[in-house]
């Protein structure tokens, strides 16, 4: 080919710059070094274009008058990766004992493989990297525009971003392996050290090749890249010489090269070595989570300087408690807030005081709200007593109750309400914070004045919006009920209400408001679903990734189950071992012809409780005289009647929930209710005498109620009902009083013959005992919980067995209700009586430290019977035997009650629980108390025209309870499996940072980890055999619905056949399970490795993972034509590199763990 042609066909490809440069006329746009004047060893050596070829002739051609444009004409070819491919050419032109001389921007491995014949059998390599690779130095953090295209150049040698197919072929260990040893013997690699241009040439014997980019499939012409076209020149002698002189020049220059050989070999060898399962494990951290390290700032950190990690209380947390209050501290830094939700038994409380051991340490001020039955929990480690065992870090937080929220004066704890300055805390520590989800109200009076906020608006209001900056901690094994909502109302206390504030922190795409609307209607449409379409796992995969990212900023949630199965426990202990449930179902009494539960639930439906609703019966002309107004200022229409519904409906519940705990209590409640109805007669009666009387609650007896049902049916509707008998229909009112006096007096004289001697419920009780005593389930071990609803059952089975219990037995008792002070059978000399917490650590010596605080007092409690003031927060695991004398209504009530015993550390290999049922079947049980409730609240309604007396939501909660009680009519189930929706349990990706961040101190070049390693781990049972997968999506459009809480990274588990064990949408057990099975794997598996590379033939034969590798993608994504991914397992050209197809071609494998 004539070289004026090859001249004019390039110019018209390449326009020409302007330029005073005394090289412009031969200068083309290709910006490369080649074509401009080149300073080497102090001489000015001229390049003329378009083939840069070095002179010092005079210019003749355009102006240059080179000798090899003196009237000759050259023989040289144009290379287009189209007719003809480099790799083709090259592979022709290189003969045994070749010199191949290249500079490229980068060296890839697959280059290697697709010459790797011609390769073999040359004589050596010289290669200069035209841009800085693998030199010494490190660029700062703030030249990263030209550290992280470096990262790339050193990255390429095992494969670009366009020789993701071959990499995604799991072929790279073999061809590393093989490549690195042909380096070793024929290859040398030079570095260009300095921020000057070069441009990439080569050159083999006496053939030169320009311009060239890399040394990779594309530029081979194997693959397509993204280039809209290429043109390699090819010029033989006399013209290459000229390349050739230029190479040498350049190579012997070490002002400008830096040998970088070594670093080549040591960067490919990464690629084949064996590895150890906890490096792949920490690389995919890394490359998951680099942006997150990228971001990060000392200041969400948590400051070591402080000395935190020196005091007492962290040295007695557990790892996994380290993990949490670190991830806290990160939180509350970075978001304000946090909710602490691992599940019962996990030691929140623990977690919560190195956390505020820590912001003390930073003098910051502390409140702890907490519910008033867990002052002592806390105020334990604040006190400067010599049998606190933290007594050496001097806490000294506040600590204040839920209920203070509602008091605007008096004393409580010790503080005068009137006087707290509430805006002065830097931090606020919730405790129970559920108490908090049902958000923020305003009440009224009777006369509709003086709006009162509730405890949620008052805390925050007066607490976290006023004077300092607030951070708030929130403490709950059931942060989430069956509302979203309930998650929300508690965030929002962190972020003070201002949602826009918070949007500005969270990386989403919506806003916190609509996140959690959008979550809610996908669990409402996933609650229709038919039962066997309503998993879990189709939960997760409709809620959006924004909702996941909210759960993993702010929450941390483990289970029991978690820490079993992700943590090193050897240290702690276990938990113990449960034995499965004993279900007694004693008869209520033993005595012939008694009345029976049916016969008693009958006549309390036939009750009308019009003693509580006394609203019902006034005058209509005097009715306007109560008109309540409704939240737009319009009349109700509910006559005041809204709290007394709420106290007839809470009755009505208690009434049977009493006859469960026992008749004892069933008994006083009847009575309670019969005194106050003849009170209510009595007034009746002055009133028919002329003498003015007024009617209303104060005389209630609230403490009768479970004030888990009382909490909020209490005060709907403002303050106490105070009416005029004179506005009533007051005489039929009587005669409905009058009514249920008959019944109350009928049911009392058919319960007057059931003294304790014919209960057969304690009967059965001292049965229970008398066996647990005669075979102890763990050696030695007597002690046990007898937990009931209400503090009269309490007082009544203390009454009537403890002074039996110790003189049979020996073994004293103590009595905890919450409403008197601990009694016991144990007299300690000096002493009239016991404390709360006294009682407990004599019950519970090894958990509450009984050696340290009460060293002079060997005797011991080993019967505890109480109230749930102690079902929650308590750490009672030396029991190991607990009996539910009656059945909470709410299954939660149930689980938490066997927390206090069933705790990780515990010394007892196994537990028992018992439940008292009554003497029903389930069904039975559930539709009584359907039927009595659906009573009562026909009778309210009537006045109001509801002719649906159980709403939906009422009747799907009745399904729930007795689907959980029934599961615990036969086991023990974990908190977080209570719930038929989602737990938050397995969202949070925190812990993992943290892991990374430890790691990455110790192993900073992460950075120059080559793709696609992997390692050899060994099965078990908890993580069976298969494959992980860890990819990048190379096409943000593969996040379908915005459901990948890691995009782009996608991990996939899968057996040895093919099926998904678990798939991308949980990436937390995805998480856990490596963790599980690669932490503290610091070293390859020998004989593991051995196997693989058997089986794989060392990594050639790797067409098994190479097709798990297709059906993990498959199971990513829907992909449009499967012929798109057959063509990439095919010869000739893949339809799917030319389509924009979402296939294996989206995705680049970073690692992967195979499980044998």
């Amino acid at each position: 080919m004539h070289l004026t042609n090859i001249t004019d066909r390039i110019e018209r490809l390449q326009p020409r710059r302007k330029t005073t440069d005394s090289t412009a006329k031969c200068l083309p746009s290709d910006g490369h070094l080649f074509g401009k004047a080149l300073f080497l060893n102090g001489a000015r050596k001229h390049l003329c274009p378009p083939y840069g070829v070095q002179s010092t002739f005079k210019r003749a051609h355009n102006g240059c008058s080179c000798a090899y444009y003196s009237s000759k004409t050259f023989s040289m070819e144009i290379i287009d990766n189209i007719h003809k491919t480099w790799r083709d050419d090259l592979t022709a032109t290189i003969q045994h004992g070749s010199k191949l001389s290249i500079a490229a921007s980068c060296f890839s491995i697959y280059a290697y493989q697709e010459l790797k014949v011609p390769l073999e059998s040359i004589d050596e390599l010289r290669f200069i990297f035209t841009s800085p690779t693998f030199v010494t130095e490190k660029a700062d953090k703030q030249k990263r525009e030209f550290y992280i295209p470096r990262l790339h150049r050193e990255r390429s040698l095992t494969g670009t971003e366009f020789e993701v197919k071959l990499r995604n072929e799991l072929t790279q260990r073999a061809i590393a392996k093989e490549c690195a040893e042909w380096i070793r013997q024929k290859v040398h690699f030079k570095s260009n050290r300095t921020k000057e241009n070069m441009a990439g040439f080569g050159i083999v014997n006496h053939t030169a090749y320009a311009p060239i980019g890399g040394f990779t499939t594309v530029e081979l012409g194997s693959d397509r890249g993204d280039n809209a076209y290429m043109m390699i020149n090819k010029l033989e002698a006399p013209l290459s010489q000229d390349y050739l002189q230029l190479f040498n020049q350049l190579w012997n220059d070490n002002t400008h090269l830096q040998d970088v050989t070594e670093e080549v070999i040591e960067s490919i060898s990464n690629a084949y070595k064996e590895n150890a399962p906890e490096f792949i494990y920490f690389i995919t951290l890394y490359n998951i989570f680099r942006e997150f390290l990228d971001d990060l700032s000392e200041d969400v950190l948590p400051n070591e300087a402080t000395g935190f990690k020196e005091t007492l209380i962290w040295k007695k947390l557990y790892n996994f408690q380290k993990d949490a209050a670190l991830a806290i501290i990160n939180k509350l830094e970075k978001y304000n807030g946090c909710i602490l939700a691992d599940s019962v038994g996990l030691g929140k409380t623990f977690t919560a005081l190195s956390v505020i051991k820590y912001y003390e340490n930073r003098n910051k001020s502390v409140l702890v709200l907490c519910p008033k039955k867990l002052h002592d929990n806390w105020a334990t480690y604040r006190s400067n007593y010599v049998n606190n065992p933290l007594a050496g870090d001097r806490l000294r937080y506040d600590i204040l109750f839920h209920t203070d929220l509602g008091r605007t004066h008096g004393d409580s704890n010790g503080y005068d309400l009137g006087k707290i300055n509430w805006g002065n805390y830097d931090l606020v520590v919730i405790d129970e914070s559920h108490n908090f989800r049902n958000g923020g109200k305003i009440t009224t009076d009777e006369n509709d004045e003086n709006p009162r906020e509730n405890r949620y608006l008052r805390l925050l209001n007066e607490v976290i919006r006023k004077g300092v900056k607030t951070k708030v901690l929130m403490l709950s094994a059931t942060p989430v009920n069956n509302r979203f909502n309930d998650l929300k109302n508690q965030l929002q206390l962190a972020y003070e209400g201002e949602a826009a504030q918070f949007d500005k922190l969270l990386k989403t795409e919506t806003s916190i408001d609509d996140i959690f609307r959008q979550a809610q209607q996908v669990y409402n449409q996933w609650a229709k679903l038919p039962e066997t379409e309503r998993t879990t796992e189709r939960l997760l995969s409709e809620l959006s990734f924004d909702f996941f990212e909210v759960l993993d900023s702010v929450t941390i949630a483990r289970s029991r189950r978690h820490i079993e199965r992700y943590y090193d426990t050897s240290a702690i202990g276990s938990f113990p071992e449960r034995l499965p449930v004993l279900s007694q179902r004693p008869h209520l009494t033993d005595l012939d012809s008694a009345i029976t539960y049916h016969e008693i639930y009958e006549l309390i439906r036939k009750l009308n409780l019009a003693i509580y609703t006394p609203s019902e019966f006034i005058l209509g002309s005097k009715l306007h005289q109560y008109q309540l107004l409704d939240d737009d200022g319009m009349e109700s229409g509910l006559s005041m009647s809204g709290r007394e519904q709420g106290l007839r409906k809470l009755m009505t519940i208690n009434l049977l929930k009493r006859l469960e705990s026992s008749v004892h209590s069933f008994r006083l409640t009847l009575e309670r209710i019969k005194a106050f109805i003849d009170a209510a007669l009595t007034k009746i009666e002055q009133t028919q005498q002329g003498i003015a009387s007024t009617i209303d609650d104060n005389n209630l007896p609230v403490d009768d109620f479970d004030l888990d049902d009382a909490a909020d049916d209490l005060f709907i509707g403002g303050g106490k009902t105070t009416i005029a008998l004179a506005d009533m229909d007051y005489l039929s009112w009587k005669r409905h009083l009058e009514d249920d006096v008959q019944i109350l007096e009928l049911l009392m004289s058919m319960l007057q013959d059931i003294t304790p001697e014919h209960d057969s419920k304690l009967l059965q009780l001292m049965e229970d005992l008398h066996n647990k005593w005669a075979n102890p389930i763990n050696e030695g071990n007597k002690k046990v919980i007898i937990f009931t609803a209400f503090s009269d059952t309490a007082e009544y089975i203390y009454d009537t067995l403890a002074n039996q219990i110790k003189a049979k037995y020996g073994l004293d008792s103590v009595l905890i209700t919450g409403t008197v002070d601990a009694r016991s059978t144990l007299k300690l000399k000096g002493q009239r009586g016991l404390s709360f917490n006294q009682a407990l650590t004599l019950f519970s010596p090894r958990a509450k430290d009984k050696a340290a605080l009460y060293p002079n007092t060997p005797e011991e409690i080993d019967v505890l019977i109480a109230t749930d003031c102690i079902s929650e927060g308590q750490n009672l695991q030396d029991c190991d035997y607990l009996i539910n004398y009656d059945i909470h209504w709410n299954p939660v009530r149930i689980i938490q009650r066997f927390g206090r015993i069933d705790r990780i550390g515990s010394k007892n290999k196994q537990i028992q629980l018992v439940n008292y049922w009554p003497d029903l079947t389930l069904d039975e049980y559930i539709n009584l108390k359907a039927r009595v409730e659906n009573r009562m609240k026909v009778s309210i309604m009537t006045s109001t025209g509801d002719d649906n007396p159980l709403s939906n939501e009422e009747k799907g909660d009745l399904e729930y309870r007795r689907k959980q009680l029934k599961r615990l009519q036969e086991e023990v189930v974990d908190l977080e499996e209570m719930s038929s929706g989602i737990s938050i349990m397995d969202l949070g990706l925190n812990e993992f940072r943290l892991d990374l961040i430890a790691y990455t101190k110790q192993h900073p070049n992460m950075d120059l980890t080559p793709f696609g390693m992997s390692a050899v781990v060994k099965a078990t049972d908890l993580v069976p055999p298969g494959v992980i997968y860890i990819l990048k999506n190379r096409n943000n459009g593969v996040n379908i619905d915005q459901t990948n809480q890691l995009h782009p990274f996608y991990m996939v588990y899968l057996s040895n056949e093919g099926e998904v064990r678990c798939n991308h949408l949980s990436p937390k057990r995805l998480l856990d399970t490596m963790r599980l099975a690669c932490k503290d794997q610091t070293s390859p598996d020998v004989k593991l490795c051995q196997q693989f590379n058997r089986e794989t033939k060392d990594g050639y034969k790797m067409d098994t993972y190479s097709r798990l590798l297709q059906k993990a993608v498959e199971s990513i994504i829907s992909v449009k034509d499967e012929t798109d991914i057959d063509s990439l397992f095919s010869n000739g050209e893949t339809t799917a590199l030319q389509n924009n197809v979402k296939g294996l071609d989206d995705f680049e494998l970073i690692a992967f763990l195979v499980i044998k």
